[in-house]
């Protein structure tokens, strides 16, 4: 059998049409976009273009939309300039956040002095509301909340709309890092109230090394990086134009086709629970993810028999036969730590048992699926 990747929550391949789009304007369009002359105009209204379409996707201005080297850098950008521009105080977060967001915050703790608050979990690792509702009262500091809106190791969905309300009603600013949900769920921005968002385009199906992100307007934001004055005075550098083109086509084909594809791998996540609940019934699932309906669909964190050993050489055995999946966020995939949403959510004996990732897309089949839980079965029958 061909090599098998249930690793889509790190990254995912190319779409065709996007290799398409990028190599034609490395081939085309090699001004540089700040120039005056006709290549640099060139390259900078297929900038522009991008710019407009993708704003268009979430009913924002294109201003609000900023171009960065991917999520990281969007999550730098808004949290820290947000500490340092508009003197926020107080960062409200939870501890099961990416790494992007939590080491950031623990620098601005550091450097700004700035109050760190944690709310609650429930037992399956969701955002207890009520919590958080008990952190934004009663305080006269400035606060800003920074929430992910799809967990990247288990799968949980954050309430937007409740959240975005809550921080509303009480003044304060709201941050999600959104790498695992844009290009997977509609988002319309101006019905859901957030200022601050990251996004990613390695994550459906566009090239690594660019993001965006959305800032909602008369924010004051400043750079966090200097230099020239591109992306609207708030991100120095050239643009990377066959990135941002490429960003554009890989989002375009995910909105269009959304409903046909996220519903082929719906089917595809359903199919691998089934197949391990009925095949192998020792292995549990981590967090809400094999809750269909309450989980992201493209993937699902699995808890094994303590039996296989550390997860780290259960990774590295699937490797062997070919299956590529995960331990967690790739960010940390060097770590010999455990997870660090899992050390969160999980039962000191949950917690000495080997759990993984597999994430899903359009380009995985049925067939691949038997191919793993047959697998991990004869792991566990050895």
């Amino acid at each position: 059998m061909k090599p098998v990747y249930f690793d889509n929550a790190a990254t995912t391949q190319l779409r065709e049409e996007v290799i398409i789009s990028m190599r034609s304007v490395m081939e085309g369009n090699y001004g540089n976009p700040s120039s005056s002359h006709s290549f640099g105009r060139a390259s900078k209204a297929l900038v522009e273009q991008s710019r407009k379409t993708i704003a268009s996707f979430f009913n924002v201005s294109a201003s609000e939309i900023i171009f960065t080297s991917g999520g990281t850098e969007a999550d730098n950008l808004v949290l820290r300039s947000a500490v340092r521009d508009l003197g926020i105080e107080e960062i409200i977060t939870s501890k099961i956040e990416h790494h992007a967001v939590l080491h950031t915050i623990d620098a601005l703790a550091k450097e700004y002095n700035v109050t760190v608050k944690y709310v609650k979990l429930d037992l399956n690792g969701s955002i207890d509301l009520h919590n958080l509702e008990s952190l934004l009262q009663n305080t006269t500091k400035k606060q800003l909340v920074s929430l992910m809106q799809i967990n990247n190791e288990i799968g949980n969905i954050l309430d937007l709309n409740t959240v975005a309300e809550m921080c509303e009603t009480h003044g304060a600013l709201f941050h999600t890092d959104a790498v695992q949900s844009v290009g997977h769920y509609n988002l319309d921005l101006q019905e859901v109230k957030i200022d601050f968002l990251a996004a990613s385009a390695h994550k459906f199906h566009g090239p690594k090394g660019v993001g965006f992100a959305f800032i909602r307007k008369n924010t004051a934001l400043k750079p966090l990086i200097f230099g020239g004055e591109q992306e609207r005075g708030l991100r120095a550098g050239t643009e990377s134009v066959h990135n941002i083109v490429g960003m554009e086509t890989a989002l375009k084909y995910a909105y269009s086709n959304l409903e046909k594809e996220s519903q082929y791998i719906k089917n595809l996540k359903q199919y691998f629970i089934d197949k391990i609940k009925n095949t192998i019934p020792e292995i549990t699932f981590n967090g809400l993810s094999d809750d269909i309906n309450n989980s992201a669909y493209t993937l699902v964190n699995v808890c094994m028999p303590k039996t296989l050993g550390s997860a780290s050489m259960l990774q590295f055995q699937l490797d062997l036969k070919g299956i590529a999946c995960s331990r967690g966020s790739a960010c940390q995939s060097g770590s010999a730590q455990v997870s660090h949403v899992l050390a969160e959510i999980l039962s000191d004996d949950a917690i000495q048992k080997p759990s993984l990732r597999f994430s899903f897309s359009i380009y995985n089949t049925k067939e691949e699926v038997d191919y793993v839980v047959e697998t991990l079965k004869s792991f566990i029958k050895a």
